[in-house]
């Protein structure tokens, strides 16, 4: 693990001590609602993600278990997509997520964590081996499944709603709205998905940059003035940890295209 990409920005602003970390945890956790860790080892992962040090927050979180798989499987997730550039690395970490997640899943059914970073390390994968490919595998529908239980199991889960609108966008583009509909996603459905999770989590940067992407997909330059203008209030977010760095960047370059 020591041979990991460091976090390419100054992070000095988000090394949070105990006190400063649980007076921010609720903005910082209003996109995945991960609840305010009781174990003080899991409180560190978390501080080591929030700061950027992902191998670090991987490193305490599996050496926890229990709660602090979460901050494990969100940081090496978080490395793999905005930070990682082997591909083949990339994709080998997030595997690694997925086959981690899947064992808590299953070991613990009813946590949505679990679920949710099952449905993100598969969905980024599925990504990047090809959407159609993937839907032939089965893939799609694992994600699909999983982003549904993590919404039934936390209803209040606003990247989960952002992940479902993303995939079903995704699916229409890629597979055509009629081959997409028989996987159950329709434009209505990806809209209302967008519109859920910022309207739980108004201030998320992903989710401006997920909207805005799937407003092109569903519906190409009728609706681009509308994208750009997401990417714009994301580009100027003032973030509040590492990982809304990298969401900021990503809105920017898309800016810049």
């Amino acid at each position: 693990m020591n041979d990991w990409t460091a976090f390419p920005h100054d992070s000095t602003a988000w090394r949070l001590d105990p006190v400063a970390l649980q007076a921010r945890w609720a903005r910082l956790h209003a996109g995945d609602a991960e609840p305010w860790p009781q174990d003080e080892a899991v409180r560190q992962a978390w501080a080591c993600f929030h700061a950027g040090e992902f191998r670090q927050a991987v490193e305490l979180g599996l050496r926890t278990g229990g709660a602090g798989l979460a901050a494990a499987h969100k940081a090496q997730c978080i490395h793999a997509i905005y930070v990682e550039p082997d591909e083949r690395r990339k994709l080998d970490l997030l595997l690694e997520v997925a086959e981690r997640a899947a064992a808590q899943r299953a070991a613990q059914p009813q946590l949505a964590s679990a679920h949710y970073w099952l449905a993100v390390a598969l969905g980024r994968y599925a990504q990047s081996i090809s959407v159609a490919q993937a839907l032939a595998q089965g893939v799609g529908e694992k994600v699909k499944a999983a982003l549904e239980a993590t919404i039934a199991l936390q209803p209040r889960h606003a990247d989960a709603y952002i992940a479902l609108g993303a995939f079903h966008a995704e699916v229409i583009d890629k597979a055509g709205a009629r081959l997409a509909r028989r996987q159950g996603s329709t434009r209505e459905l990806a809209l209302q998905m967008f519109a859920t999770g910022l309207k739980l989590h108004p201030a998320s940067v992903l989710g401006r940059i997920e909207y805005a992407q799937g407003l092109v997909m569903l519906e190409g330059e009728r609706r681009l003035a509308e994208a750009e203008a997401l990417y714009r209030e994301a580009a100027a977010c003032r973030p509040l940890d590492a990982m809304e760095r990298l969401h900021v960047e990503v809105a920017r370059e898309a800016l810049e295209v």
